[in-house]
């Protein structure tokens, strides 16, 4: 087990970048990359439990939402199928891998703006875990970024 992590602050108030991300099918509006997100069996975007297929890049990947609070402010996802190494990017790919995500919001008082922690952790072997860890540490500061823009957009 390894896990991946990245923290910022977002020039938003907790209550805006909340509203925007609390909604687990909501993954399109805030994530450059994904063009599709449907819920399985009409459960809702906050069930604990509901599964969220969606297009990433061309490829389509399902997660299961295995928490959610509105009260912290606190959301985490878990791969349902092991998620593959991407094609292409080292010569020996690592073994498929199960992960589990969380993002978490604080309230950053001064400019009423919002620290977000976001971390993967990644179910591999000890061979493959360097990998996985710095795709994940490289792919976290990203996707914040585009949340990042995102609610520069919505609120610009």
């Amino acid at each position: 087990m390894t896990t991946a992590y990245y923290s910022t602050v977002l020039n938003h108030p907790l209550e805006t970048v909340w509203a925007l991300i609390r909604d687990f099918n909501n993954y399109p509006a805030y994530i450059e990359g994904v063009s599709e997100s449907v819920i399985e069996d009409d459960k809702g975007g906050d069930e604990v439990g509901a599964i969220r297929r969606f297009c990433y890049l061309g490829n389509w990947i399902r997660q299961r939402l295995a928490g959610h609070s509105d009260e912290a402010h606190s959301l985490t996802y878990a791969g349902t199928e092991p998620l593959p190494f991407p094609d292409g990017l080292v010569p020996d790919a690592p073994a498929p891998t199960y992960y589990e995500g969380t993002m978490h919001l604080l309230p950053v008082v001064e400019g009423n703006r919002t620290f977000i922690e976001w971390f993967v952790k990644l179910d591999t072997t000890p061979r493959d875990a360097d990998r996985w860890q710095a795709l994940f540490q490289s792919w976290i500061p990203d996707w914040a970024h585009s949340l990042e823009r995102a609610l520069d957009r919505r609120f610009a």
